[in-house]
């Protein structure tokens, strides 16, 4: 093919779905001339599957890119039509925030964000390959037209577009996401220059519409009464919100769906990749779960300018005329009329074990990866990754060290080090139990953890700075306030007696008052006049901090042991394989992996502590050789 060069950026990123749009918003944030693809530009920031940014886990992850300087967080506040705080029965580390998006408005803002920022080109283009020198290098990214784009580094992206493949029934089809153009060229190209790819799978359920759907016979699901914003940017926020709906499956659901098995493309051996666990097609919950009498199906409006509901919950690759059957046994379903069939969706991406914490490919030097590319699944997932693969990208063009976040930092840091370090078989999703120390991990304080971090690499504006370190002082002020306010039992009367709650004896302070389960921060209120003016943020870190301050010393002292062995180095040139000691196992994982230090090198499958034993009595050796 006949190519021609077009220009000279420091930066490519190929694909502009939430890890895309993400890196290179944060590469060109921090000076660097960027250029990110797509192969259509209708498919920037895409919902392609559930319209909603945020949920149990994920929650956290959108608060983290926001406290470091992304962008996820102010466009989903800006586009959201239901806001809702879940698992509020549990503790605040397991709060999560998710928020049902106006699709087409968060595509259309996140579009409009990229178009803005400086030193960054938004391009319609289906990059088919990258072109590297003898020794492996980056030179440039060459497009399916032949036009050819310098660079010194490349962010691949590629969500679910890459050998992309769509099952619904018996019919294949060579695609992308809802019907777009797949990139089948760089796939081929990717692996011929010895990329291992491997297959995974995903789905999305039927669009129905609207005027075909009874609610009065499903739950009503009401945003919150008090919306918390997912950017620390923003202050509480008011807007009239949209319902979404619950109903269920039934008797004559499951029944249907068993006997039409054998033409799902899931059970029919058509698919060859591995599907997501927890979000499986109804057809494999039903086959999975047989004990299970029902399973919930969530109705979602896709945004205010369309007619289009989504059925949370009921993805599935069966033939259409299976979908039209089984959606219609389900309560308020009875007239659906399927606007987008469901239908499954297999991929191209790598062994995340190939990347480094940095999200640079170990064989491929600046190349990084991201999003689904890394085997994960979920637009948090990939925005996060899409966020520090940009950043990485950037630090390794102007010769800077690599920014990596720890598990004892962030959700982020548990998500990379999960795939880089253990590798996944399946897609990956982030959950609240993956984290160890989710008690100091919470969405209320991810600001106060990453945004001086997010400020050191030149990614958190001034004006975001100004805005942390005043309401950290804030809240530092108030903790201190509470804790030298003093009452006596007369004072804290009219609050415990409406809390049918004891009175003390002597002379209580507000924050000894807040640490009762019963007593909120909002009720001290009562007893409390001269209180200062705090945002919802800064109320919710005040009372955690002072509530939980028992726990929270217990897990930062865990927090401290975990440190120890993360300070502990490994050379880069270490010889595992001749290492005496080492289980065979272990000195072909270590040799394979090159883990940064002790800790990593802990969490790697088929390392041994008797293993990591040898490893440290190797250390001190070297250590007392000079």
């Amino acid at each position: 093919m006949e190519t021609y060069n077009l220009g000279k950026y420091d930066i490519i990123v190929i694909g502009a779905g939430h890890a895309g749009c993400e890196a290179a918003l944060a590469a060109a944030r921090m000076g660097c001339k960027t250029m990110v693809l797509s192969i259509n530009l209708e498919a920037v920031a895409n919902m392609f599957c559930n319209p909603a940014i945020g949920g149990t886990g994920k929650g956290h992850l959108v608060r983290e890119i926001d406290a470091l300087g992304g962008q996820m967080g102010l466009c989903i506040d800006k586009t959201f039509i239901q806001s809702r705080m879940l698992n509020t029965a549990k503790g605040p580390a397991v709060h999560s925030l998710r928020a049902q998006a106006d699709k087409v408005r968060y595509h259309d803002e996140m579009k409009h964000v990229l178009e803005l920022q400086d030193n960054l080109l938004l391009r319609q283009g289906e990059a088919v390959d990258i072109d590297l020198d003898e020794e492996g290098n980056v030179r440039g990214v060459i497009l399916a037209t032949g036009a050819y784009f310098e660079c010194k580094a490349v962010v691949i992206a590629t969500g679910t577009f890459l050998g992309g493949k769509i099952f619904i029934g018996s019919s294949v089809t060579q695609s992308g996401p809802n019907g777009l153009a797949p990139s089948n060229k760089l796939a081929e190209n990717l692996r011929a220059k010895g990329f291992k790819l491997r297959r995974f799978k995903t789905g999305t359920p039927a669009r129905a519409l609207r005027a075909s759907l009874d609610f009065s016979k499903m739950i009503p699901q009401h945003g919150d009464e008090h919306i918390t914003p997912f950017s620390f940017m923003n202050d509480e926020l008011v807007k009239e919100q949209e319902d979404c709906y619950l109903t269920y499956t039934n008797a004559e659901t499951h029944d249907l769906l068993r006997a039409n098995f054998s033409r799902s493309a899931l059970f029919g051996g058509q698919i060859e990749g591995i599907g997501p666990r927890y979000c499986p097609s109804i057809e494999d919950k039903v086959n999975r779960f047989a004990d299970k009498e029902r399973h919930q199906c969530f109705v979602e409006p896709e945004g205010l300018s369309t007619e289009e509901m989504y059925l949370q919950g009921m993805s599935s690759s069966m033939p259409e005329d299976v979908q039209v059957g089984f959606y219609k046994t389900m309560p308020g379903l009875e007239n659906l009329e399927i606007v987008r069939s469901a239908y499954a969706i297999e991929y191209d991406c790598i062994n995340p074990l190939d990347i480094k914490l940095n999200l640079e490919h170990r064989d491929f030097p600046n190349i990084f990866c991201a999003g689904q590319f890394n085997g994960s699944s979920g637009y948090e997932e990939a925005a996060a990754q899409g966020l520090m693969a940009g950043i990485n990208a950037a630090l390794k063009v102007q010769g800077k060290d690599p920014f990596v976040l720890d598990r004892s930092q962030a959700y982020i840091g548990v998500l990379i080090d999960d795939l880089v370090t253990k590798g996944t078989n399946e897609p990956y999703r982030i959950m609240t139990s993956r984290a160890e120390y989710r008690l100091v991990l919470r969405q209320d304080n991810a600001d106060t953890r990453l945004t001086e971090l997010g400020r050191s690499i030149g990614l958190v504006s001034d004006e975001r700075y100004a805005r942390f370190t005043a309401s950290k002082k804030a809240v530092e002020d108030e903790m201190e306030r509470l804790k030298a306010t003093t009452l006596v039992p007369s004072q804290t009367a009219p609050l415990l007696e409406s809390l049918n709650s004891t009175l003390p004896e002597n002379r209580m302070s507000l924050a000894e008052l807040l640490k009762r389960p019963e007593v909120t921060y909002e009720n001290l209120a009562i007893i409390d006049p001269d209180r200062p003016q705090l945002t919802s943020h800064e109320k919710a870190k005040v009372e955690v901090e002072i509530k939980y301050a028992g726990y929270i010393d217990k897990q930062l002292a865990q927090i401290e042991r975990f440190k120890k062995l993360e300070t502990k180095s490994l050379p880069e040139g270490l010889d595992y394989l001749n290492m005496e000691g080492l289980r065979i196992e272990a000195r072909q994982k270590l040799d394979k992996m090159r883990p940064i230090n002790i800790g990593q090198a802990s969490r790697i499958s088929g390392v041994s502590p008797a293993d990591i034993n040898v490893l440290l009595v190797h250390l001190e050796k070297m250590k007392r050789n000079g």
